[in-house]
């Protein structure tokens, strides 16, 4: 659907008549470009005319990829310098003209997290510094000279296990996404374990100077606390985990306000022991930056049982509503939705339903909400619903009636259909709707620019092992209860893996039983540390996963410990399994990965492009689309640059009409957010190319463009 090349012109033409150019966004010295997450940039040297001349200016080798190595990293620039985070979690700095290092800051330890970037801290004078985090530990490093800053916590770096209230060692707690700074406040926020047992995602914020914890956020509250009647079970926030700000912020600096989109309550998939709409959980979150304090909540999912916690932070933007301008909080979905809501008071700005959802489980002890939030204004920019007739028919007439019968055998057809032992389809997917890239937004016309996928998953669920009546039990058993457990909702009933999750099936040819062991209680990039478990656990599991025949008929004799009955669920998934066909296709036809153009004044879409290609589809002359990971970056030189797909492309639309202007191949799949700079009135873009997803070849290459 595309709008004329005429309407756009003359609604850009009324905007600015009305609305004065704004000044700013010509730096990148923040993740996503500004604190306002808009994905913005006011340069105007590339534009519609010269971008189809755009030619490689350097490119910067990490020189430390491995086999499923990430690179999710938009860099920040300042003045002449770029920042960024390799392939292993070592942050470096370059030329932002040439690419020539300047220096390299190794943590020296193994990668536990992918890292999408850094905050930058400037006093003004002479004290620059860079945060970013390795494992557990928040660093503190000077940008003049790559070193930790030891008067910072404990010789330069916070153990983000620490000043959550009570004991969390052992426990799996990092953060993907760099937090934003606010006057001498780093405000972080963290990635944590889904499974059940997990710890809490509480908001803090440091003393940029000191290391000192000044505050805390319980997103999960508290007796006392507001929210905390929302939890049925009064004694859930002792046991319950997530409800994490893992996506990162959006700040109002002027009036010190910083938005957090808030994640999913754990477990993911089953809420019998955390009954209640389970605040604040998959909330748009306001509070005072300098205090921590609760100003506003809005929850855009009651009571999650799919695993759809917000997966960007909110954009800041002045929209227009009956003419007259307002400032607004932007947050996109999974789901496709787009909420638009009063940045001041976080009311919907155009009415949200609460629309009667199915509330039948089959999941004994599981208590549903009887509505959820849908917005009106805005249609959904992908599709919500998987039925027979959109199906995938590119496949043969063997495959098609195979993900046929397949489908007649789930429960499907809506949007919050409940999770079930046949099989629910999810759809859009876990991964999206919307990703953690996060969508664009120009603020000179109020339109929001979103890439998304459109990809069916399935989500299974079985009763749990229960641990055996009698006392003896062989290690194989065990072993097999344990990775029902602790690893099946990652790797599959197979062990096969799925989505973002390696096969197991050959692990055995890398690890030994005290490699493994290590494996278990490190974690690693996606994986998180299984510290809970015992050495007797850890030695049943490695029989099972790394098939010890000759160990696995022994007994097994636990360790005496006290099952937390919040833990100890009824109810487990099997995975994140995508709905294939057998050629590996998603089931349902295309496109598979869209880009769209919204205006946010008026609800309308503007146009909307199929994003990315499988090769062989392309040669028969099909325009698929593929999954994508990381976001646009669009500019006041008519520009949308991305590239996030799978054909490992990098592109340059003109966000006007969706017109693909420039393409070009890269190293490997920039699955990030690009950046866009300035260095001696000369205009660049980079993407750091890391692959790594999909099944993709990762890679280590920073890659800047200009004229």
């Amino acid at each position: 659907m595309r709008s004329t090349l005429f309407q756009w012109l003359l609604l850009s033409t009324l905007w600015a008549a009305c609305t004065p150019q704004d000044k700013s966004h010509r730096t990148w010295q923040v993740y996503g470009g500004s604190k306002e997450n808009i994905h913005y940039s006011a340069l105007t040297a590339l534009d519609t005319n010269n971008v189809s001349q755009l030619k490689v200016a350097w490119a910067y080798h990490t020189g430390d990829a491995k086999e499923m190595t990430q690179m999710q990293v938009n860099p920040v620039v300042v003045g002449d310098r770029l920042y960024g985070v390799s392939a292993g979690l070592k942050l470096f700095a370059v030329d932002a003209a040439t690419g020539k290092e300047i220096w390299v800051f190794d943590p020296h330890t193994r990668p536990s997290n992918t890292c999408r970037g850094v905050a930058f801290y400037d006093n003004g004078s002479s004290d620059q510094r860079l945060f970013y985090t390795v494992g557990a530990r928040l660093y503190c490093i000077n940008a003049a000279t790559g070193r930790p800053i030891t008067t910072f916590a404990d010789s330069g770096f916070v153990d983000l296990h620490r000043d959550m209230g009570w004991n969390m060692d052992g426990m799996y707690i990092t953060s993907t996404t760099p937090g934003t700074i606010y006057k001498d406040l780093i405000i972080i926020g963290t990635r944590v374990s889904e499974e059940a047992g997990g710890a809490p995602g509480y908001i803090r914020a440091y003393d940029v100077h000191s290391g000192q914890r000044k505050w805390i956020f319980h997103t999960i509250p508290q007796p006392g606390e507001p929210g905390y009647e929302s939890w049925q079970d009064t004694a859930a926030w002792r046991h319950t985990g997530g409800a994490n700000a893992w996506a990162g912020f959006s700040l109002d600096e002027q009036n010190g306000v910083v938005y957090a989109p808030i994640g999913s309550a754990s477990y993911d998939f089953y809420g019998g022991k955390r009954k209640g709409n389970n605040l604040f959980a998959n909330c748009v979150l306001a509070l005072d930056a300098a205090t921590g304090k609760r100003i506003w909540h809005f929850q855009t999912v009651h009571h999650d049982v799919w695993d759809r916690d917000l997966p960007t932070a909110p954009m800041l933007l002045t929209v227009k509503k009956e003419g007259k301008p307002i400032d607004a909080v932007v947050q996109v979905t999974k789901t496709g939705f787009i909420f638009l809501l009063d940045k001041k008071t976080g009311l919907p700005l155009h009415p949200v339903t609460e629309m009667p959802v199915p509330g039948d489980t089959a999941l004994p002890g599981e208590l549903l909400s009887p509505t959820q939030p849908v917005p009106t204004f805005f249609a959904p920019f992908v599709r919500q619903s998987l039925a027979e007739q959109d199906l995938n028919r590119l496949v043969s007439d063997t495959s098609y009636a195979d993900i046929r019968a397949r489908l007649a055998s789930y429960k499907k057809g809506h949007l919050f259909m409940p999770p079930s032992r046949q099989g629910t389809v999810i759809f859009p997917g876990f991964d999206g709707g919307s990703e953690w890239g996060g969508p664009a937004a120009d603020p000179a016309t109020g339109i929001l620019y979103v890439n998304a996928n459109e990809m069916p998953w399935v989500l299974t669920m079985v009763d749990a092992d229960a641990r055996p009546a009698v006392a003896k039990e062989t290690q194989l058993q065990a072993g097999k209860r344990l990775y029902t457990t602790h690893c099946m909702v990652c790797h599959g009933p197979e062990r096969k893996g799925g989505g973002n999750f390696p096969s197991l099936l050959d692990i055995h040819q890398r690890y030994d039983e005290k490699g493994f062991a290590q494996l278990v209680d490190a974690g690693r990039r996606m994986m998180p540390a299984f510290k809970q478990l015992d050495s007797s656990e850890k030695h049943a599991l490695a029989t099972f996963i790394l098939d010890l025949k000759t160990q696995q008929q022994s007994t097994f004799v636990a360790m005496r410990k006290t099952l937390d009955p919040y833990v100890d669920l009824p109810y487990r998934a099997t995975g994140y399994n995508k709905f294939l066909t057998k050629e590996g296709y998603p089931a349902v036809s295309p496109p598979w990965g869209t880009l769209s153009a919204i205006d946010l004044n008026t609800g309308k879409l503007l146009w909307k492009d199929t994003l990315g290609d499988y090769p062989e589809l392309k040669a028969r002359g099909i325009h698929s689309g593929t999954e994508n990971y990381g976001g646009p970056v669009v500019t006041a030189g008519g520009l949308l640059f991305i590239a996030a797909t799978a054909d490992s492309k990098f592109r340059a639309f003109n966000k006007r009409t969706g017109q693909l202007l420039w393409e070009t191949t890269l190293p490997a799949c920039g699955f990030a957010t690009p950046a866009v700079y300035e260095v001696k009135g000369k205009q660049y873009v980079v993407i750091s190319c890391g692959g790594g997803k999909l099944g993709k070849p990762s890679g280590d290459t920073y890659l800047a463009f200009s004229l």
